[in-house]
């Protein structure tokens, strides 16, 4: 009897592509599939006759195991998934569903033991984070509403915006909320110029493909905001996008946030974590300021892009994942290409489909309806009524040249509803005044915070950290020094002593 049933089995094995082990009734391995080799890193010679506690060098000796075997299953003759979390020396942590079936003979008496074994170790770890995420933000949203409602009102508007939230998150919720709403149904982008409307053409042209996007523009345009419409008119709009500011991070960070790393890959990784390309999967990926991205990792990012693969820092393990990618700089990478500081091969990946956002400068009809748009915003904020913009006011702001864009804009109209007593605007700023005086010989602050670095680092005899070190005189940490002489390119001249 039990070889005419084991005959039978053996014979589907090979086609079930779920793990399957066969059990005698001591609980002896008398045959396995291949799927359970593959997946389990098992050998047939060190598999098949062995007690199955004792596989793996007592691997499988697991409690939750021996339950479902010695205690639950006695009593069924099949129990379907019974959850087992065990972490195993050679495929790591696992969260199995086990599905055992006992097959009898003619005389009622049990001859062989059927365990399936599904593993659903992503799908609840997926589940998991979720469910941390959603705690989170939850939490967020009503220390938010604490702040801006009525306490009386406060549960009950907490309450509806939790509920909408816990149904739209999945890893992360969209990072703008409520901002500008307009034409061509693009969240958080205004404006009628020509320039503008071709930006709008293009997110068009190309939001529903998976290719990916270069968006070039100087600083305070809204590179952002451009990513953002292009992810909302994407077939991957249901995801939450992902964004990593390249330039935000030192540079031994950038690699565990975007690929993740195991407990123990370095000093103070003390458990697990998640990279933003693992959560980005089936997403979209916005890597802004990536031409801060160091050298080293470049390699690794043209990987991801080319293979869809990469490994997490302390794991030798690949992971697949399939990601959008849209990058941003306010840099000229050519320059940097030919300068030897960004890969050029990595630029032609990047630069499939590039996108320029015009400077304010050369947009200025959209400026009265962006005015309005954050006169409008920043008063409901604040509590005042500006209803009236005087023409002197709006020329200031035509004529003058807004070198930080969008940016600079919704600051100097901030100040400006500050200063404003009436339902007339008043502007804070001269700017005739700062038009006037700007000079060729004036530096940007990024060159003026290069040369005060550099000055307080030769005055230190370039000591980064310490007593009398750049970093105190700096009121800096170390890390955050280092990552700004990184961003600004600062390096010690040669023969001189490097201290840290």
């Amino acid at each position: 009897m039990q070889k005419k049933i084991l005959d039978i089995i053996i014979n589907v094995l090979s086609s079930v592509r779920e793990p399957l082990v066969i059990l005698d009734p001591d609980f002896k391995i008398i045959k396995a599939n291949h799927a359970f080799y593959v997946a389990f890193c098992a050998k047939q010679e060190e598999t098949e006759g062995v007690l199955i506690y004792d596989l793996g060098n007592g691997q499988w000796n697991i409690p939750r195991l021996r339950e479902l075997l010695e205690t639950i299953l006695p009593e069924n003759t099949v129990f379907n998934d019974f959850e087992v979390e065990h972490s195993f020396d050679v495929i790591g942590p696992k969260i199995m569903h086990l599905n055992a079936r006992r097959i009898y003979n003619d005389f009622k008496k049990v001859e062989l033991i059927l365990l399936a074994i599904e593993d659903v170790t992503e799908k609840e770890y997926y589940k998991r984070n979720l469910e941390d995420l959603v705690k989170k933000r939850t939490a967020e949203l009503v220390l938010e509403k604490q702040h801006t409602e009525h306490e009386n009102r406060l549960a009950q508007k907490a309450l509806e915006e939790i509920k909408v939230l816990k149904k739209q998150l999945e890893d992360e919720r969209a990072y703008l909320n409520d901002e500008i709403k307009l034409e061509h149904n693009h969240e958080s982008i205004i404006g009628q110029s020509d320039g503008l409307k071709y930006v709008l053409f293009k997110i068009e042209q190309i939001a529903e493909s998976n290719t990916t996007v270069m968006i070039l523009g100087e600083t305070g345009t809204g590179k952002e905001l451009v990513a953002r419409a292009i992810h909302s008119c994407s077939s991957r709009k249901n995801r939450a996008m992902i964004k990593v500011n390249c330039s935000a991070l030192p540079s031994n960070l950038i690699e565990s946030e975007l690929f993740g790393h195991e407990k123990g890959a370095f000093t103070g990784a003390d458990r697990s974590h998640k990279g933003r390309f693992e959560i980005a999967d089936n997403a979209t990926l916005f890597l802004d300021e990536i031409g801060e991205l160091p050298l080293e990792l470049q390699a690794k990012l043209l990987r991801v892009i080319q293979d869809g693969e990469f490994e997490r820092l302390g794991n030798s393990r690949t992971t697949k994942v399939d990601v959008r990618i849209i990058a941003a700089t306010n840099r000229n990478l050519e320059e940097e290409v030919e300068k030897g500081r960004f890969r050029s091969d990595l630029w032609y990946r990047l630069n499939v489909f590039p996108i320029t956002i015009p400077p304010l400068r050369e947009r200025k009809e959209d400026i009265p309806l962006l005015a309005d748009f954050y006169i409008n915003k920043i008063s409901r904020r604040l509590g005042k009524q500006i209803k009236v913009i005087p023409q002197n006011v709006m020329n200031a702001l035509l004529n003058y040249h807004w070198p930080g864009n969008i940016r600079e804009l919704e600051n100097v109209l901030e100040r400006a509803v500050i200063n404003s007593s009436s339902p007339k605007l008043h502007l804070a700023d001269d700017l005739n005044k700062s038009y006037r005086h700007l000079s060729k010989d004036l530096k940007t602050l990024e060159a003026v915070e290069r040369d005060y670095i550099i000055r307080v680092l030769e005055q230190t005899h370039w000591k980064v950290s310490g007593k009398n070190s750049a970093a105190q005189i700096l009121g800096l940490n170390r890390s955050t020094l280092r990552a700004r002489m990184r961003k600004l390119r600062i390096v010690p001249p040669e023969r001189v002593p490097f201290y840290s």
